[in-house]
């Protein structure tokens, strides 16, 4: 039975890496799995995972082996996790698997931090953009509305545009926020369903930059996790169907499972991927390759090498454009609601003259 625990967040960055190198160094350096687990337990600085910890190591007491453990911790050690300490514990390599684990934790792990580190940028540019805009709507606009109003004369059609929108924000500010957070509400209770889900990430996949960005991502996942599976003695279709479950993208993980369900009828890998949605041919040639050698894990790594040089340099170019194009978007928006209030001024200029 799954176990409830708080501040899951914060044990998944910050403490399951360091676990798990630590698990893999000292039961490498002869120290039994129940030695270990009181070692870290007793040095555990979190106190939500130091009560993981706890009942890891009473599991371990208890008889059972370390994998029952972190089963009842589903949030924290998913399929891979679990099914990866199996494979060590029945194999006698331990130490070997932990370390191999270790290394893709850390390795996802780096790669997150550097999407989320590229998407900071224009996240909080888009944040000021529309901070101004609305500063600029709500306060600017309607004082220079009123310096004109007696004029007589009709404002510009820019400048009556910002005038309306300002004034249908500032009566009907309390039916536009219930009616933004609904629709907010809405659009994650249809991401919930099946066939939400997978529309959201079949519309991820085919955005411009950011659509590759996410397949490329998702693939060079797929090909470590199955290689990193695979090397630790999990059987192919219990190491296809966690690395499916692995991949953040629902229509990706259609396709891997459909490959699983002819795998499971006898077909090769490679002939299972052929012909699947957003499944690409370099990786189904390589899997054909490593078949026919004997060296899956190798290609299924190559692979994954490829495709996380690819992700880097993407993300590198990304943010490199991403700031003048931003810059170009901020003062554009800027620039209109601006040359929207002195067009007036303008044209009273020309009228005088």
């Amino acid at each position: 039975m799954a176990e409830k625990i708080r501040g899951i967040k914060r044990i998944l960055q910050k403490d399951l890496v360091p676990f798990t190198k630590q698990m893999a160094s000292m039961n490498g350096a002869g120290m039994s799995i129940l030695t270990v687990m009181q070692t870290l337990e007793e040095q555990a600085e979190n106190p939500e995972f130091k009560k993981v910890l706890k009942t890891l190591l009473r599991t371990i007491e208890g008889g059972d082996p370390l994998s029952k453990g972190l089963a009842k911790f589903p949030k924290i050690f998913d399929d891979m996790f679990v099914n990866m300490t199996v494979a060590g514990e029945q194999s006698g390599q331990f130490a070997t698997i932990m370390k191999r684990l270790a290394d893709i934790l850390q390795n996802s792990s780096r790669l997150k931090r550097k999407v989320k580190s590229a998407m900071t940028y224009p996240t909080v540019i888009m944040s000021i953009a529309l901070l101004l805009c609305w500063g600029l709507i709500q306060f600017v606009v309607p004082t220079f509305a009123e310096m004109f109003a007696g004029s007589g004369k009709p404002l510009p059609a820019l400048t009556q545009s910002l005038v309306d929108l300002a004034d249908f924000i500032k009566h009907w500010w309390y039916v536009i926020i219930p009616c933004i957070i609904v629709a907010i509400w809405l659009f994650r209770q249809w991401k919930r369903t099946e066939k939400g889900r997978y529309a959201f990430d079949e519309c991820m996949l085919k955005m411009p930059v950011f659509g590759q960005l996410n397949h490329k991502s998702c693939i060079g996942r797929f090909a470590r996790l199955l290689a990193q599976m695979l090397g630790a003695g999990v059987p192919i279709l219990k190491a296809i169907d966690v690395t499916a479950g692995s991949l953040g993208n629902h229509v990706l993980e259609k396709s891997v499972r459909l490959a699983g369900k002819e795998v499971e009828q006898g077909n090769q890998l490679n002939t299972a991927l052929t012909g699947k949605p957003y499944m690409p041919l370099i990786l189904i040639r390589m899997i054909a390759a490593g078949e026919k050698a004997g060296r899956v894990e190798d290609m299924l790594n190559s692979v994954a090498d490829a495709y996380d040089e690819e992700v880097e340099t993407l993300l590198s170019t990304l943010t490199s454009l991403m700031e003048p194009f931003l810059m170009v978007f901020l003062g554009g928006i800027i620039g209109t609601v601006v040359i929207a209030m002195f067009m007036p001024i303008f044209n009273m200029g020309s009228l005088a003259h």
